[in-house]
C-alpha cells in the first residue's frame, strides 16, 4: 500500500507526534493552515468518511474521544478550535485515508479555514 498516513503510522515517514495510542495517531499538519494544525488518523486504513464501518467505527469514536485532550494539551480547548474532515475529491480530501484537521491557535473566521 502506497498510503502516506499508514507509512507514517508505521514510523517509515517521520511526523512530529502530538499523541499516539493503540487506535490513532495524532501530529502536527506539514503544511499548517492555522498556527496550530493538527492533523488525526485512525491506526487501520480507512480511505474516507465513506467507508466507517460498524467493524471499523470504535476507531473513530475513540478518535472523537480523543480530540478534546489533544486540544486541551495544545492550549486550544478553552478559546475554541476547528475540526474538519475532507471527503472525497470534491470534498478536497488529498489522501485516501480518513483524517481529522484540528486547527487553532486564533480566532478562525466563519469560512472553512
Amino acid at each position: 500500500m502506497d498510503c502516506i498516513f499508514c507509512k507514517i503510522i508505521n514510523g517509515d515517514i517521520p511526523s512530529n507526534k502530538v499523541y499516539e495510542d493503540e487506535f490513532c495517531l495524532a501530529f502536527y499538519d506539514i503544511a499548517p493552515q492555522a498556527p496550530v494544525h493538527v492533523i488525526v488518523v485512525p491506526k487501520i486504513h480507512i480511505p474516507s468518511a465513506n467507508d466507517i464501518t460498524a467493524e471499523n467505527s470504535k476507531y473513530i469514536s475513540h478518535i472523537f474521544e480523543c480530540i478534546p485532550s489533544i486540544a486541551e494539551e495544545l492550549g486550544m480547548a478553552q478559546a475554541g478550535y476547528r475540526l474538519i474532515n475532507n471527503c472525497g475529491r470534491d470534498g478536497g480530501q488529498t489522501v485516501e485515508h480518513l483524517h481529522f484537521h484540528i486547527l487553532g491557535g486564533r480566532t478562525l473566521g466563519e469560512g472553512l479555514i
